[in-house]
């Protein structure tokens, strides 16, 4: 009786799995990954991307005032903006994963770059190659001159071209090398950008940027303190001792408006007029601040980015009382013609709470169709030729009651009834300034007082802005060199022959992708012409 062979077949032996990978590998083939090139182009690609939505969606740290506009115009995607920190893309916790993670790609990647860079600037150039006439670029000549004389000059000629000379004793040859500063461009590009990260970086954590609407006069003045802003944005490391104690006010406000053409009516430029002090008791100084022509004080720069109409609107209540009073700040809805959109409460009203919500029009007409039929009212021009307001009255519970924060240019109707004419139309107010009118049922009545100019300020410290600027050169020029240096290696080999005569060859490789051969053969002929010249001059 014979044994049974229990050993599997060869069809059904399991095939062989690599062994598992122990952590320690796993983090070494982790940390080679991420330290790659083509991890880091793919993270810079990421961060650019990223950085899009920052451009396209206001952002509460620049403009809140268009962030609340935004809000109220797309009260379902907002919540769900906020839940992605759209409206705060640069301090979000995914821009910021993007933002660490490229900083350790890059360390990890120019790091070990330069210490090979260092070796290579120590080694010496590569000895000649057997046969220079194989290289695409090489001549040669005849002389009757000593080999170690020719070579001794092409050392020479080739040092006052800057080349990195180098020969081995009783070889018959010289080699050369040329066009290190082209990796040193690359490194310095790629140090420069890690540079510029970390300059956004210290700005990011320990500066800050704030916003606040300003009427023009000395009677409405900031105070650079965290009470006088309406919006406030500090960095995570921010301390509010580093504020300048600087104060300022507008004094007047001029705008240059385009008469002719396509874009009549819209604002050329814009000029708010200030009056600030450095400090307390300082000595009061003037300066015209425009668009991209901010006013440094110390560190801060304060910045014009917009301005808009402010009606002064009074509100008088059913018992005669003056509930609401002073400018209210109306937000452009349309650039070229200034017409604005605004909401006045008046919480304290008695009987009941009053709230107006409607448009200004700095030029009031009325639109006409294709027929010249009158439409809907507009306005013709920015400028405030003919001022008109147009308001709808609520009353009731205008958003206020229940304690909660809401937005200034909203009003909330949910709990409040409009004020119709007897007719059931709405009623509305159009009202010029000076003018005044009586709301029905002893309501109370509202005055167009006149108009007053606002302007958006935003005020911002960067500490860590020439950081990134001395970054943005550097990497300028590790560009240029990169773009522009060429490496390159040349040899001249010289050797006597059989009759006497010496043959000198002259090779040259051009190590850079894409150079130009007709280059490469004009720099051959420089170098024969140098030996040759050099022959020549010798008495």
């Amino acid at each position: 009786m014979t044994q049974l062979d229990h050993r599997p077949s060869d069809d059904r032996q399991a095939t062989a799995l690599p062994p598992d990978l122990t952590a320690r590998e796993l983090a070494r083939w982790s940390w080679r990954q991420l330290t790659s090139m083509r991890t880091a182009l793919v993270l810079l690609l990421l961060l650019a991307l990223a950085a899009i939505p920052g451009s396209v969606i206001p952002q509460e740290d620049i403009d809140s005032l268009a962030v609340s506009q935004w809000r109220d115009n797309h009260p379902r995607l907002a919540p769900i903006w906020d839940r992605l920190d759209l409206f705060a893309v640069y301090g979000s916790v995914w821009f910021s994963a993007i933002y660490i993670l490229l900083m350790i790609s890059l360390v990890g990647c120019i790091v070990p770059r330069l210490f090979v860079y260092a070796r290579a600037l120590r080694a010496r150039p590569p000895r000649a190659p057997r046969n220079l006439a194989r290289l695409p670029q090489h001549t040669s000549y005849e002389t009757d001159e000593d080999p170690e004389v020719v070579l001794a000059r092409a050392a020479t000629a080739l040092r006052r071209k800057r080349y990195r000379v180098a020969r081995t004793d009783g070889a018959d040859s010289v080699d050369a090398e040329r066009g290190h500063l082209r990796e040193a461009g690359n490194l310095l590009f790629h140090l420069a950008v890690i540079v510029v990260l970390v300059g956004v970086a210290i700005g990011s954590l320990f500066g800050y940027k704030g916003g606040v609407i300003m009427y023009n006069g000395a009677d409405y003045g900031f105070s650079n303190n965290l009470t006088q802003y309406d919006d406030f944005a500090p960095g995570s490391l921010f301390d509010p001792a580093v504020m300048e104690p600087f104060s300022f006010s507008i004094t007047d406000f001029d705008v240059d408006w385009i008469t002719d053409g396509p874009r009549a009516g819209m604002a050329r430029k814009f000029v708010a007029h200030l009056d600030y002090t450095t400090e307390p008791g300082a000595q009061t100084q003037q300066y015209d601040l425009r668009v991209n022509h901010p006013l440094s004080i110390g560190g801060t720069d304060v910045f014009l980015i917009g301005h808009g109409y402010a009606p002064v609107i009074t509100i008088r209540d059913g018992e005669g009382n003056i509930a609401q009073s002073g400018p209210t700040v109306f937000l452009p809805t349309n650039a070229q013609t200034f017409e604005s959109f605004g909401v006045v409460k008046a919480p304290d009203a008695q009987p009941t709470q009053i709230g107006l919500e409607g448009t200004f029009y700095p030029t009031f007409t009325m639109g006409q169709d294709a027929d010249g039929n009158l439409t809907m009212p507009a306005s013709a021009w920015g400028d405030a030729l003919d001022p008109l307001v147009s308001l709808q009255v609520f009353t009731g519970d205008v958003g206020l009651d229940d304690g909660t924060s809401s937005s200034v240019y909203v009003l909330d109707k949910t709990r409040a009834d409009q004020v119709t004419k007897a007719n059931g139309q709405p009623f509305r107010l159009d009202l010029r300034p000076g003018e005044s009118v009586d709301l029905p049922d002893g309501l109370g009545s509202v005055t167009f007082e006149g108009l007053q100019r606002w302007n958006k300020i935003q005020i911002s410290r960067t500490p860590g802005k020439m950081v990134a600027l001395t970054g943005v050169v550097a990497a300028l020029l590790g560009l240029l060199g990169s773009l522009f240096v060429r490496p390159r290696r040349l040899w001249v080999r010289a050797r006597r022959r059989d009759d006497g005569t010496t043959l000198v060859e002259v090779a040259r490789l051009d190590r850079s992708s894409g150079g130009d051969p007709e280059t490469g053969r004009t720099e051959l002929a420089g170098i024969v012409a140098a030996l040759r010249q050099d022959r020549e001059a010798r008495p």
